[in-house]
């Protein structure tokens, strides 16, 4: 039975589990990655697509930035669209700072691509993967290619999302969780068809909220809201259309259409853990912490969490513990932050039923909302600061 020993064990080979490794491998510290699913399935996973400046900026730090300059889309701004107005937030001319379109699946396949070419230890299509004595001598062991594995480590690092083992290792009395759910969902399309926006569209309108998005000058991602318990087979192509076209639709603009390719109903939640530390247990991305996609969060406040934990290991083996024993504080105040970002840009832009007077009351102080922040300096300021990203010292 193979017997291994490293310094930091790492539990899922997404983005957060790469990213982690890679920091850790140009810091000259020894890892192990174990992900359960197979390779294939890894680089295939589509997901988020835009990245703040600083997540951009630590791919750049971290030498995996080439993919990211030669192929994202720079973006100095967004629009918001209400009552048939579409109003521009420029974020460069606000701030001086800007977010990129560059996938999720493009910074997977970025980093693969780096680990590969340095022959890291990542174990893909890993069966029975568990972690054990997270207050004693923590081991990881997994099965894989038919033979069972120990992995002896100083630490292991959940980052195998919501559903992993990980957290769930964690005994119930010593983690809480904190949750809201929202009456609404998204049904996002790929399509292949240039996108008909230079910038993300957050609209909202009478029937609820849309999106135009992109992934590609020739591919482009796109959202309207939704019943969380509709079903996908109730929406044909031509149905989703013609809703993405009256609710983005403003005078002199025109939505083009293309073969869609990918459709799917998306929930919408929000979760955070009480601490994202438990012995020599660390949780980063989505195994601490999920936000609604409508403030682009997910992907970087994963980023945010490794940029923090690669930091406090170095400074943990170079003698100083001070960051690690701070790590699940300062990521969690981060994290609030977002997160009160994230329901804020969520509650603005989705219509609830208007079931009764309280409905109708809210989808006008919506509008009331939006004529404020695109007509606010102060408010357009906070909003691009938060958008772009809160520096982690923040």
């Amino acid at each position: 039975m193979p017997h291994l020993t490293t310094r930091v064990a790492i539990v899922g080979a997404g983005p957060a589990g790469l990213l982690l490794g890679w920091s850790l491998h140009r810091a000259g510290i020894d890892f192990v990655i174990v992900e359960n699913r197979d390779r294939d399935y890894v680089l295939g996973r589509i997901r988020a697509g835009v990245l703040e400046q600083g997540s951009v900026e630590t791919l750049e730090r971290l030498g995996v930035g080439a993919g990211v300059q030669a192929n994202g889309m720079v973006h100095n701004g967004i629009y918001l669209q209400y009552s048939g107005e579409r109003h521009h937030i420029d974020f460069t001319e606000l701030l001086g700072r800007t977010v990129t379109i560059y996938g999720q699946q493009a910074v997977v396949h970025d980093l693969v691509e780096a680990h590969d070419g340095a022959g890291t230890p990542v174990f893909y299509d890993a069966n029975d993967v568990a972690v054990h004595d997270l207050t004693g001598s923590p081991s990881l062991t997994f099965e894989h290619d038919g033979q069972p594995y120990t992995v002896n480590a100083d630490f292991i690092v959940g980052a195998d999302g919501f559903h992993g083992v990980c957290r769930q290792s964690v005994p119930a009395d010593a983690l809480q969780s904190y949750e809201r759910e929202y009456p609404f969902a998204w049904l996002g399309i790929l399509a292949d068809v240039a996108p008909s926006t230079d910038e993300l569209i957050y609209a909202l309108h009478d029937d609820g909220f849309a999106m135009h998005s992109m992934r590609s000058h020739t591919v482009s991602r796109l959202y309207v809201q939704v019943d969380p318990a509709d079903d996908i087979a109730n929406w044909s192509d031509a149905r989703i259309w013609d809703a993405l076209h009256t609710r983005l639709a403003v005078p002199g603009w025109t939505l083009d259409e293309g073969p869609i390719t990918e459709k799917s109903i998306l929930p919408m939640r929000s979760f955070v853990v009480s601490t994202l530390q438990y012995g020599s247990l660390f949780l980063v991305g989505d195994a601490g912490h999920i936000v609604p996609p409508t403030g682009a969060k997910g992907l970087n406040s994963a980023m945010s969490d490794v940029s923090q934990l690669s930091a406090a290991l170095v400074s943990h083996y170079a003698g100083t513990d001070t960051l690690l024993a701070a790590y699940s504080s300062t990521a969690l105040s981060r994290q609030w932050k977002v997160q009160q970002f994230s329901q804020w840009m969520t509650d603005l832009l989705h219509k609830r039923p208007e079931t009764d007077a309280a409905g109708a009351f809210d989808y006008r102080s919506q509008l009331g909302r939006l004529d404020y922040v695109t007509h606010s300096t102060e408010a357009k300021r906070s909003l691009a600061e938060q958008y772009t990203g809160l520096r982690l010292d923040v």
